[in-house]
């Protein structure tokens, strides 16, 4: 017999296993060696309102009969060698999610990634890290797997009608992930796990007769009547495809600037820039799990969301947590020699000491009147601005600007600064010479107004590390909300983070999907 139930565990009960099976055969009333009883979690989530956390969780129970398997795991897929091909350029979770589908649907996926495969780009990695050598093909954004891949590799999205979120999640773990991130309310899956992971996608992709072209990088578009042909490579190698996927992400500028030249409409768009914010884990787990000292050994690292409305002069703005990163990194994400840029991730177990998040202000198109001449250019110019300011305010190499909070909400050069994640190290700067009024004061208020709402999080115990620029496109390539396809340039599809139109791994993914299936369903012959 198998029944489901609802549950409301203590932290214990919900993540030690014994205890979890003993529990559920209390709670339905059956105990003794007479019937066998097993529990599975379907799903789960912290409820950590009140003064005990509690979990909350849905719970499938099979009495006397054969536990099945959570997920029939299956990575076969069809030859597509010979078939029909189409172009996707980059390999990040879109790109790779998009070439995936389109082999199910019986097409050739050409899949271009500028940067190094997943193991070679770990060299790059450390080359910014230790050497603050920045290589602009093959960094924490660009390369296998795309900027997903060194993040906290997190699942929660709220764009439900972007696709089949379950089974997003069920390729994953039919490709290395655990199953854990099918129950849980927020999944993850960890910077260390997640380039295994990755390369699994890329051998299904092979095997099943796609292409994947590392160390390829696209500069020029081949058109035909308003028509996309094809892709041109730096080594003037011509692609042709029956379509392109433009799965490039949101850092890729030389992109915009090349649809740019090319008269291929785009538009500028708002987007969101601040900084990180670095804490103790254990500090944040105080205030979010109300523990005299520690979470103990059952509980997650704790993460927190926080928004609230400011004015400045006049205009109304939100301030907010993005990509809140618990027992984490911070990690230099520039993609080009001369700017500076940061952003967060953490390991499966998230076990860093530290808690870091980006803390960003909204920045709308009005904000910007200087840099209007750049006509669809005008936001990634401001940002680009920015990231420039940053790096010379950090010694002109990775080392980034840091201040204490408390003191940069007084306007106040920190005379020390404190331990940190950053690897390449921290410079003690007064943030409001690297950040613009507008966004420097929206913060100050900002961190006041959290103090209130999380009591410990406003303090000089934790500092701010500059900047947090690369929060999403400030560029949007349009598309038909039915098509998917340009709305000029037929046979070109513009996708995800870097069309502007998803943020996160899931999202993105489900993103490409939708692509690859409106491009095979307009232009390959049934």
């Amino acid at each position: 017999m198998k029944k489901e139930i609802q549950l409301q565990l203590t932290p214990q009960e919900a993540y030690d296993e014994v205890v979890f099976q003993e529990t559920v055969s209390k709670r339905i009333g059956i105990s003794g060696s007479q019937t066998d009883v097993r529990a599975r979690q379907t799903k789960r989530s912290i409820d950590a309102r009140g003064r005990q956390v509690k979990v909350n969780v849905t719970a499938e129970v099979f009495i006397d009969e054969l536990v099945p398997p959570m997920l029939e795991a299956s990575k076969a897929y069809q030859n597509v060698r010979n078939s029909e091909q189409i172009i996707i350029v980059g390999a990040g979770p879109a790109g790779m999610f998009a070439a995936l589908r389109a082999i199910e649907l019986g097409v050739k996926p050409i899949l271009i990634e500028r940067g190094n495969d997943v193991r070679a780009r770990r060299r790059d990695l450390a080359a910014i890290n230790k050497d603050h050598v920045v290589n602009p093909e093959s960094n924490y954004c660009f390369g296998e797997g795309g900027a997903g891949t060194y993040s906290d590799g997190k699942l929660y999205t709220r764009s439900k009608k972007r696709g089949d979120i379950r089974r997003i999640m069920e390729i994953f773990v039919s490709h290395g992930a655990t199953e854990e991130i099918l129950v849980d309310a927020h999944p993850h899956i960890g910077t260390n796990k997640l380039p295994k992971i990755v390369t699994e996608l890329r051998e299904s992709i092979l095997q099943a007769g796609g292409e994947v072209l590392f160390n390829t990088k696209v500069v020029d578009f081949i058109l035909e009547n308003n028509e996309m042909k094809g892709v041109v490579t730096q080594d003037g190698e011509k692609i042709i495809g029956l379509g392109v996927i433009l799965a490039t992400g949101h850092s890729a500028r030389d992109i915009y600037h090349l649809l740019h030249q090319k008269k291929i409409l785009i538009e500028a768009k708002p987007f969101a820039l601040g900084v990180r914010i670095e804490h103790s884990q254990n500090l944040i787990d105080k205030i979010q799990y109300h523990c005299e000292t520690d979470r103990g050994p059952y509980l997650p690292a704790s993460s927190y969301s926080l928004v609230h409305q400011t004015k400045f002069k006049g205009k109304q703005r939100g301030v907010f947590s993005f990509c809140m990163c618990p027992g984490g990194f911070i990690v230099p994400a520039a993609t080009s020699p001369g700017e500076l840029v940061v952003n967060g991730m953490s390991p499966s177990r998230r076990d860093s000491k530290f808690a870091n998040s980006g803390i960003v202000v909204a920045v709308e198109l009005e904000d910007l009147p200087q840099y209007e001449k750049y006509g669809p250019l005008a936001a990634m110019m401001f940002q680009a601005e920015i990231e420039k300011s940053a790096w010379k305010a950090g010694g002109e190499t990775q080392t980034a600007p840091a201040q204490r909070m408390i003191d940069f909400v007084n306007r106040k050069e920190s005379t020390s600064l404190l331990e940190t994640s950053y690897q390449p190290g921290l410079n003690s700067v007064n943030m409001h010479d690297v950040l613009p009024d507008f966004i420097a004061s929206r913060l100050a208020d900002g961190f006041k107004a959290f103090g209130n709402k999380m009591k410990g999080y406003f303090t000089n115990e934790s500092q701010l590390i500059g900047v947090e620029s690369r929060t999403s496109s400030p560029v949007r390539i349009p598309k038909d909300k039915e098509s998917f396809e340009h709305p000029i340039i037929k046979r070109l599809y513009p996708c995800a983070e870097g069309a502007g139109y998803a943020g996160g791994i899931v999202s993105a993914a489900m993103d490409g999907e939708r692509c690859a299936e409106k491009l095979i369903e307009a232009y390959i012959k049934k």
